[in-house]
């Protein structure tokens, strides 16, 4: 449940760039239609199988996107950061939501309802560029993720292509070596398709082989070429 509302998005939450991208008249339209709520941590925006209501957009925090089989067992597509819209597909199509998103952190979210981001496609040829990219961008992701499952032979390997990926993301960063790691043993395996328990197990051999260091939530990985390595798909 949220926290607190704000409609249409004031002048300090629209500093972020969510919308940099689209002309100034487009993004300014998109944000007179969005609703923001702060949600607490655990928070389910939107449900696998649930019938779209439109689209949510993480403006501050962290969503976990994820599926789960009929085993129970459950997968973590990957983790949603500022400036990501969610369900794009789904409000577009009119199909079902393919994934559950849930706040990893107190999070600010924006949703647009899905009438109005359609309405707002058809007005605007820039947003049905900008929605095209999006669920353009999320196929990619996707079919990356299978090939990483699937391809890989081993939960080491599994996880070394997850810390790699990491520091991709983190390349930017005035240490672009080391990550905060603000996921737990049990959602890291449900990233890899394992368990918590294995997931403890290659830490720990990853440790005494150096190919990481841990101090508190700050992961360090020294030797990105040796954590490559274990790569071999």
């Amino acid at each position: 449940m949220a926290t607190h509302m704000v409609n249409n998005i004031n002048e300090n939450t629209v500093a972020d760039k969510t919308f940099s991208d689209l002309p100034a008249a487009v993004a300014s339209a998109v944000e007179q239609e969005a609703l923001t709520t702060t949600y607490p941590t655990g928070a389910v925006l939107f449900a696998e199988g649930q019938a779209p209501r439109g689209v949510f957009i993480v403006r501050r925090g962290r969503v976990k996107l994820s599926i789960c089989g009929s085993d129970g067992r459950t997968l973590i597509l990957r983790i949603v950061d500022s400036g990501c819209p969610m369900g794009v597909a789904a409000a577009v199509s009119g199909r079902q939501y393919e994934a559950t998103a849930e706040t990893q952190e107190p999070s600010e979210i924006s949703f647009l309802r899905q009438s109005d981001l359609l309405r707002l496609m058809r007005q605007h040829g820039e947003l049905a560029l900008w929605v095209t990219q999006h669920i353009s961008q999320d196929y990619a992701c996707t079919c990356r993720e299978i090939r990483d499952l699937i391809l890989s032979d081993s939960a080491s390997e599994k996880l070394a292509r997850l810390m790699v990926g990491w520091l991709d993301q983190n390349a930017t960063a005035t240490n672009p070596t080391q990550v905060k790691l603000a996921l737990t043993h049990e959602e890291i395996g449900q990233m890899i398709g394992t368990s918590r328990e294995t997931v403890s197990r290659l830490f720990a051999g990853f440790k005494k082989q150096r190919l990481i260091q841990q101090n508190g939530c700050t992961l360090v990985i020294p030797n990105r070429v040796a954590l490559e390595s274990l790569i071999t798909a």
